[in-house]
């Protein structure tokens, strides 16, 4: 991993982490509440500090530090969780118009990892960022918070359910 994207114990980062192949996963409730799950689970249990998020249908952006230990073995750790569960509700789901393609792909791209997996749901990388001023720390949260504005699914941030800009999000987050 380059030093660019390493993260320290203590420090404050925006990390991205994304689907392969960009692949539009949370756009069905049923998965949304998997990763939603298991944010709050690192929240409450794996020391996940989390200031803001949000989700989007192939991504997740993240402003989030660790209480303790390196926020990049946490990320790890609930990607490799997330990503089983995610990949066996899908080939579970019946209902998944998509289902037989969606596994298709993540076979594709476990195939052509560098790793050589059965199946891969998330990319390898984080493109985590340490935020070093307020200022630096300000634009993330517009970035974050104004992602699905910019998408064209909502007109305001605050109408996006999954992100830290709706009061009635189901995650909840720490004031910075």
């Amino acid at each position: 991993m380059s030093e660019t994207y390493k993260t320290f114990p203590g420090g404050l980062y925006f990390v991205t982490f994304t689907t392969v192949g960009w692949l539009d996963i949370f756009t069905r409730r049923v998965y949304q509440d998997i990763l939603i799950n298991s944010l709050i689970y690192c929240q409450q249990d794996k020391g996940l500090q989390l200031y803001c998020y949000c989700v989007m249908p192939s991504h997740v952006h993240i402003i989030a530090k660790r209480k303790e230990g390196i926020l990049n073995d946490l990320i790890r750790d609930m990607k490799a969780f997330s990503s089983k569960k995610l990949m066996d509700a899908i080939e579970e789901n019946m209902l998944e118009s998509r289902r037989e393609w969606l596994i298709k792909e993540f076979k594709y791209y476990g195939k052509i990892s560098p790793h050589k997996q059965y199946r891969q749901f998330w990319q390898h990388n984080n493109h985590a960022f340490e935020l070093y001023s307020n200022r630096i720390i300000d634009q993330k949260i517009n970035y974050i918070h104004n992602n699905p504005v910019e998408a064209g699914f909502v007109d305001e941030p605050h109408l996006w359910r999954l992100s830290s800009a709706n009061e009635n999000s189901p995650v909840k987050v720490l004031s910075m």
